[in-house]
């Protein structure tokens, strides 16, 4: 993410790189892939999961 956004662009206040850096990782960010480090469920699944929990 450094090198395709955070670097890449120039940021005139944090609200600014929050909302750019927001946008980009819901737009790259794949939540329906399974992952094996996770127990082989997608990145949602294990979200929601933690919330149950907690």
């Amino acid at each position: 993410m450094k090198k395709e956004e955070v670097h890449l662009v120039k940021y005139f206040d944090f609200d600014t790189a929050r909302l750019s850096i927001f946008e980009y990782i819901e737009a790259w960010y794949n939540r329906k892939r399974i992952h094996s480090s996770i127990g082989y469920i997608s990145p949602q699944n294990c979200e929601d999961l933690a919330r149950k929990i907690a």
